[in-house]
């Protein structure tokens, strides 16, 4: 696993006023009475009254590690998340098998009621779209998703007049499109322009900044929720800043790892209602949300920070 930074959450989170001491305190073992967690900041949906906490969970990577890792490492992620009031997990339809698997988890009693699911169709035709959507509606045990979304617009003239009919029943509160290429940005911007988005989940981080030119601004324009997908770049970014130490000037906006870095880059924009990171690990997952405390760098430094990453 790449190295996430030289300094560890907890060392941070000592430093925050009025946080450190929460989280420095170990998890309540089974049996003890759950103890007292900072909760993350949450942002408005535009057009609602409904709230989302700024750091999330993106599941499509982790749930392939079932077969072989079971399910419990995606559930210690889960009940991370939940711990610090976040309740955002965003899927992909894989295998039956795995789907089933992961179902279990996001249906047990302990989670129940208490998860925002962003679920997606990512296959050609339209009655493969309507087979994802009933496997969706499956894998959260309930009628009505929260989040129905194309993946990567595959097919999505195909598909969209169903997700919009989904949507008219009560069977999505909300709809929306994905994109994780800078090269389909345009057409992209071309969908959001077109299309009566309640959601957009775009690439971006401080290593890939190209959303920031024109997806995100036109989001606040239209007033769509906007979650934040490959806020690790899948993984790369940690390679690139391996072995590299973090700048002291981090400190100015409360960061003390890598993960952090690109994080809190991300949270800094005021389109962005969620980022999504995807991991196993609980404690990278504790790491992703302290980003979610703290300062953010203002317009000055994430120039900053931008300049310092090109040349890794």
């Amino acid at each position: 696993m790449a190295t996430r930074g030289d300094t560890t959450r907890r060392d941070f989170l000592l430093r925050m006023a009025g946080v450190g001491a929460a989280l420095a305190t170990p998890r309540a073992v089974i049996g003890e009475r759950p103890r007292q967690q900072p909760t993350l900041p949450t942002r408005t949906i535009p057009g609602t009254d409904e709230t989302l906490p700024i750091v999330g969970f993106g599941s499509s990577k982790p749930v392939l590690e079932i077969p072989t890792e079971g399910t419990e490492p995606v559930a210690a992620v889960i009940r991370v998340l939940l711990e610090h009031g976040g309740r955002v997990v965003d899927t992909s339809p894989r295998t039956p098998e795995i789907d089933a698997e992961f179902g279990r988890v996001l249906t047990a009693p302990e989670f129940q009621g208490r998860l925002f699911v962003a679920t997606k169709i990512n296959t050609d035709g339209r009655i493969a779209g309507i087979t994802q959507m009933r496997q969706n509606q499956r894998l959260v045990g309930r009628r009505t998703l929260d989040l129905l979304q194309v993946e990567s617009m595959r097919d999505l003239d195909v598909h969209w007049p169903s997700v919009l009919r989904w949507r008219d029943s009560g069977e999505a509160r909300y709809i929306g499109v994905t994109v994780s290429s800078n090269g389909r940005h345009d057409d992209f911007e071309a969908v959001m322009r077109s299309e009566p988005l309640d959601f957009v989940q775009i690439n971006y981080s401080v290593m890939e900044p190209g959303a920031e030119d024109r997806l995100l601004p036109l989001a606040q324009d239209l007033g769509m929720a906007v979650l934040i997908n490959r806020p690790f770049m899948n993984g790369s970014y940690f390679g690139r800043v391996s072995g590299r130490t973090l700048p002291d000037w981090a400190a100015e906006f409360d960061c003390a790892t890598w993960a952090q870095f690109s994080l809190k880059y991300i949270l800094a924009h005021p389109a962005v209602t969620c980022a999504l990171t995807e991991t196993t690990n609980p404690d990278h997952m504790a790491d992703n949300i302290g980003a979610g405390f703290g300062r953010l760098p203002d317009e000055a430094m994430k120039r900053r920070m931008r300049e310092l990453v090109r040349g890794f």
